[in-house]
């Protein structure tokens, strides 16, 4: 009988408070939610896109999808996504495919938590 072993991935999850603060005294508390609300819309839509984008193999497109999520991740505070999104447009750069592969499943890990710790510290509704 073969010994199965199971490897789970636990990742940290890190939120720049400063940034949201900045952006609730720059915007106001609704205009700071609007923002914070529109970005977490986009980043889930464009973490699916990237999956999409690596399983057919368009490697310009992912890098171009990686780096608005940068920005985007940038602007929320959201330093852990913003680092590993980053991370994959080198891996592209380099075309070290199983680092691509490694690297953009650890952001789409990081970018689902990060987007269920953002929703949940700002206590947001749809």
């Amino acid at each position: 009988m073969a010994n199965i072993l199971t490897v789970v991935h636990t990742e940290t999850v890190r939120l720049d408070p400063d940034k949201l603060s900045d952006l609730y005294n720059e915007l106001g508390e609704r205009g700071a939610e609007d923002v914070v609300c529109r970005a977490i819309e986009e980043l889930a839509v464009r973490l699916t896109h990237c999956e999409r984008l690596w399983r057919h193999n368009d490697m310009s497109n992912l890098r171009k999808s990686s780096r608005s999520l940068i920005a985007i991740a940038d602007q929320i505070g959201m330093t852990a996504m913003a680092n590993i999104a980053r991370d994959v447009t080198l891996a592209i750069d380099a075309e070290d495919q199983p680092a691509i592969a490694a690297v953009l499943f650890r952001l789409i890990r990081v970018g689902e938590r990060s987007l269920t710790a953002i929703w949940d510290q700002h206590d947001l509704s749809v």
